[in-house]
């Protein structure tokens, strides 16, 4: 920082990452508090011989620079902190007067504190808070940041997998041509080669959470949850029921992220923007493409393990995509980085060879093409253990995905025949009904249920093992 850069620095009152301290020849007593919240955070600036009253300052100046000086790397490296640390020192004069600072960077190794676990700090805004007991078990978590998902598991094999979720999964990354070398080798080598199992056929943990069958995903993972809920309004006080749609519980992020596609897919525009050579229409998807985008991320780079939960709220005129789990770096650092490090890499790598999410960075720059594209905001707020990226949507209620099933019921029902209308209807009032349960209800074999259901395969569909899937109605206007 030079000293041109201090001085604009000493003109505006909002600093995330810069405190000012009156010291004149002794430190001040809450300095180790600073210490803490920015090592612990992303790292700042502490300038001693700085006095603020409300938006002004003074430079009274530091007497003994030396002593100060030595007294601070003293304690740095002492027994006082948890662990040494480290400082970048920087001296300036300014109308005469000396002033000290020192430049403290984010730690590899957290939480950072002072005397005991109690003594953790954090930087909220321009100010040290003390950290949460939830707050500290989140950073304890974050050492393992990108490790976690990659261990293996022991005494597990793909047994536990689903297998109609790996059936699917790996029809799509076929699709896509990523690995052409693995689309005709065993389920056991194609889960070695992409790292869902470790050489030895052993279950990763992001193997498991991405694929993973009931009991094994709770079993190994009791918080894992990919939730999504519709709500109603535009706040949580504005609710006239708690939600409209929640999605089902899913063994695993897999057929969670399948569902959640479906429904960010009635959430917005795909204009036509011509005819292809077979005559068929050309949409545009690039709201839908960004969305996808953000999903792949939330799941990529939440802490699983945390109690939290990742959830996508949608109201009338907005998405939040809020996660458990702070950013493994500053926003401006990550926006401007091709090199991505994710939490869960393993999942991440999963995403890219669906050709859901990304290859390249953080999808970040794409997430911020949201207004670039619909003309609308998107807000990323970050804390130390969450972050919140919000996209602002068009208030239209045709488009609000509340009434998917009763519009398609609706604009579908003269094309299909009677029969075909009971079953849409029976599905829409219980996504969890059975085919046997259908049969019995409308008064035929199940194998008649059966071809049926083939004939508007086109508009409803299963999602899930047999056993805990549910039943999706798809829009066709």
């Amino acid at each position: 920082m030079t000293k041109d850069e201090l001085i604009a620095r000493l003109r505006d009152v909002e600093w995330d990452d810069f405190e000012v301290k009156a010291a004149k020849s002794d430190l001040p007593k809450n300095i180790w508090e600073t210490v803490s919240a920015f090592s612990n955070c992303s790292g700042g600036w502490i300038v001693l011989g700085v006095k603020q009253s409300g938006r002004t300052f003074e430079v009274p100046g530091v007497d003994n620079i030396e002593k100060l000086e030595q007294d601070f790397f003293g304690t740095l490296r002492s027994k006082k902190f948890n662990i040494p640390l480290f400082a970048i020192p920087h001296r300036y004069e300014i109308n005469g007067k000396n002033i000290l600072a020192f430049y403290i960077p984010s730690s590899e190794v957290k939480p950072v504190y002072f005397d005991a676990l109690e003594n953790t700090f954090i930087r909220m805004g321009s100010g040290d808070q003390r950290a949460t007991q939830q707050e500290i078990m989140a950073m304890v978590r974050d050492q393992s940041f990108g490790i976690q998902s990659q261990k293996s598991i022991p005494d597990t094999n793909i047994d536990m997998l689903n297998r109609d979720a790996l059936t699917d999964f790996r029809g799509e990354v076929r699709h896509w041509g990523l690995v052409p070398h693995l689309d005709s080798v065993s389920d056991e080598e194609f889960c070695k080669g992409v790292g869902i199992t470790d050489h030895s056929g052993q279950l990763t943990y992001g193997g498991l959470i991405m694929l993973g069958k009931n009991p094994y995903t709770f079993n190994f993972v009791p918080t894992f949850c990919a939730d999504y809920v519709e709500i109603p309004g535009t706040g949580l006080e504005a609710m006239t029921n708690n939600y409209v749609y929640r999605i089902p519980e899913q063994q695993n992020l897999w057929e969670a992220s399948r569902v959640i596609l479906r429904r960010l897919r009635t959430l917005v525009n795909t204009p036509m923007v011509g005819i292809n050579k077979r005559g068929q229409s050309v949409e545009d998807f690039s709201e839908y493409d960004i969305l996808r985008e953000a999903m792949a991320n939330q799941m990529a780079h939440a802490d699983h393990f945390s109690p939290r939960r990742s959830c996508i709220h949608v109201f009338d005129d907005r998405i939040e995509f809020l996660n458990p789990g702070g950013m493994p770096m500053p926003l401006e650092v990550m926006e401007n980085s091709f090199e991505s490090q994710p939490r869960n890499p393993v999942i991440a790598k999963l995403f890219r060879l669906a050709h859901i999410s990304e290859n390249l960075g953080y999808g970040l720059r794409k997430l911020k093409r949201w207004q670039e594209v619909t003309g609308r905001p998107i807000h990323i707020d970050t804390t130390i253990n969450s972050v919140k990226v919000t996209f602002d949507l068009q208030t239209r209620e045709t488009n609000v995905a509340k009434n998917v099933a009763k519009n398609v019921a609706k604009n579908v029902a003269k094309n299909l025949t009677e029969r075909q209308q009971q079953i849409i209807a029976l599905i829409s009032e219980n996504p969890r009904t059975t085919r046997a349960e259908i049969a019995a209800t409308i008064g035929v074999a199940t194998k008649t249920v059966e071809r049926e259901l083939s004939a508007i395969a086109d508009l409803v569909y299963y999602v899930g093992s047999k056993k805990g899937g549910h039943w999706e109605l798809i829009n066709n206007k």
